[in-house]
């Protein structure tokens, strides 16, 4: 049976919710029931431009997974493209404290497999969107690295 998909209100209470995250830089809005959140920041791929992301992400050791689902679309997000150019970013995640250091490898494979269960175990609408989508859905891990500097 699938899980309904996300309707128009809670698209807008996440617009509200990534707001308030980014304003606080993850000390308000991190977390909300037994999901997590972070704030990716990434450098554009063709401009140079700084960009910043909110996505869902789950601890995995040390590391930390997500995944470039745009909620089924037929292409990848921007943030993915990006990453590919630019692996090395920061993160701020929930709790408020400093950005951490992070280098973005894309996975596939078993590895791929094992983490895409492990995220659709945590939002099952990650199978709804594969299911509604002929691309497969990228799964990246975010190693932490020492900050720079």
């Amino acid at each position: 049976m699938r899980p309904p998909a996300p309707d128009a209100f809670v698209w807008k209470l996440l617009d509200l919710h990534t707001s308030l995250l980014r304003v606080s830089r993850g000390r308000l809005g991190g977390r909300l029931g037994r999901l997590r959140f972070l704030v990716l920041h990434h450098v554009g791929a063709r401009t140079g431009a700084d960009r910043q992301d909110t996505l869902l992400y789950r601890a995995h050791g040390e590391d930390i997974v997500i995944v470039a689902s745009k909620g089924g679309g037929v292409r990848n997000p921007a943030w993915l493209h990006n990453l590919r150019a630019h692996p090395d970013v920061l993160v701020d995640l929930p709790g408020g404290g400093p950005p951490v250091a992070v280098r973005a490898r894309e996975i596939d494979g078993p590895e791929r497999e094992e983490l895409w269960r492990f995220m659709v175990a945590m939002w099952p609408f990650y199978a709804t969107y594969q299911r509604n989508t002929d691309r497969l859905i990228p799964v990246v891990v975010l190693e932490r690295r020492p900050p720079p500097g």
